[in-house]
């Protein structure tokens, strides 16, 4: 069954882009898991954070442009929170599966035909990776592709399997 939780996203005064993700994550699961008696509950969050700041959607053509400008030759830490909440027990598991996307030189044209043909208006970084926006990189640096679109599932299934849940042990 999907469901999901939509908590203010907005960063706290003061809070590291890793505070937020975690916060936001098990914020995500936790409105989940209380309209549960059972069940394991999944909670992601991420943010992309660059020289320090974090990094909000762009929302506009002019916006995004300016991301990928900024970005061009500059490497982008991308973090995603995950929560696993058991409905049942209570038991939380949490933990945040960094990313790092190394952007190549990029001209003014490129930018401007990219963020055209993609739209990436409501992605963090400016870029849909799992489209057009490979052509972006130079080089990605993590322990799971997928924690670059928003679920680590690799650090997922390590949790499910900590809750006693092995995808690989499951009937057909």
């Amino acid at each position: 069954k999907h469901s999901c939780g939509s908590p203010d996203e907005s960063p706290l005064p003061d809070e590291t882009a890793q505070a937020l993700v975690n916060r936001l994550a098990l914020a995500k699961a936790n409105a989940v898991a209380a309209t549960l008696s059972d069940g394991l509950v999944i909670g992601s969050d991420q943010v992309a954070v660059f020289q320090g700041e974090i990094l909000g959607k762009p929302h506009t053509v002019a916006n995004a442009e300016a991301q990928l400008k900024r970005f061009s030759g500059q490497a982008v830490t991308f973090l995603t929170g995950l929560a696993v909440v058991n409905a049942a027990t209570g038991k939380v598991q949490q933990a945040i599966d960094p990313f790092v996307v190394h952007f190549r030189e990029l001209s003014d044209a490129e930018i401007r035909h990219y963020v055209a043909r993609e739209q990436p208006l409501d992605c963090a970084g400016s870029f849909k990776s799992e489209g057009l926006g490979i052509a972006l990189f130079d080089k990605l640096q993590g322990d799971d592709p997928n924690s670059l679109i928003g679920l680590p599932v690799i650090r997922l299934l390590a949790m499910l399997r900590h809750e006693g849940l092995n995808l690989l042990l499951q009937n057909q």
